[in-house]
């Protein structure tokens, strides 16, 4: 049970709105073609928001701890999310898999403290049924705050947990966690060990960056690896390329 996330800056030009990063998508849908073919018989996908929902949710100031009670700021993220991702279902039906979408809005909420609850059945279903769900990051209902965001690396450690993984990948566009000089750094196992290296990312970003990433996936019960796009078809391969993540 493979659970992998292609970061929003990877399948987008992050920096231009709205702006598909079509030959880095198309080089994720062949890689997860190919592994379908061959050894990887149940898979979960998530992606980011990329240059689609983090640019509305900082024009709406939005995050995941700042909300809004604008239905309109709650479509015009969601609505771009949906867009992003008819997207990249298109490039996966285009290549045979049979992926179907989880949209988080429709499914998952906060309550007043912050804690999620996101329901998680539909996809263990899918599995069962030889589809590859395919879910992202999403604005959500927040008692008393409205909408605020939900990462997709939040749902990465929802929907990993819920389906119990055995290997997660976060496809990113470095090829890992790098330390001051810029060298990928192995292994994690706790986050004090590399915060001093984790900064804010160059980018609009209203999830958390590396930081963000890292934090989430200290959380899992699974290893996690961190990498690169020219290793997607490595780690799909069943290596651990980039940086593995892995708290026990």
């Amino acid at each position: 049970m493979v659970v992998l996330k292609l970061g929003g800056s990877v399948i987008t030009e992050k920096d231009d709105p709205e702006t598909l990063d079509g030959p880095a998508l198309d080089a994720a849908a062949d890689a997860v073609a190919d592994a379908l073919a061959a050894d990887v018989s149940n898979l979960v996908v998530v992606h980011g928001a990329g240059s689609f929902g983090h640019h509305y949710a900082s024009r709406h100031g939005v995050s995941k701890t700042e909300g809004s009670h604008e239905a309109g700021a709650a479509v015009e993220i969601h609505r771009s999310m949906q867009t992003l991702d008819e997207f990249v279902l298109a490039r996966l039906h285009d290549r045979d898999v049979p992926a179907v979408p989880v949209h988080p809005f429709s499914a998952a909420s906060r309550d007043r403290d912050g804690t999620l609850t996101f329901p998680t059945g539909q996809v263990r279903t899918m599995l069962g049924e030889g589809f590859v769900p395919v879910l992202h990051g999403d604005v959500v209902a927040h008692e008393g705050a409205g909408v605020t965001i939900l990462s997709g690396d939040e749902v990465v450690v929802e929907v990993a947990e819920a389906v119990e993984a055995d290997r997660v990948g976060f496809c990113s566009t470095v090829p890992g966690v790098l330390d001051e000089a810029d060298a990928v750094i192995p292994e994690i196992r706790s986050y004090d060990e590399v915060a001093p290296y984790l900064g804010d990312s160059d980018a609009t970003d209203v999830t958390g960056g590396m930081a963000g990433k890292v934090r989430e996936l200290l959380e899992l019960g699974a290893p996690a690896s961190i990498f690169g796009p020219d290793a997607l078809a490595e780690f799909l391969a069943g290596e651990t390329p980039g940086t593995r993540i892995d708290a026990e």
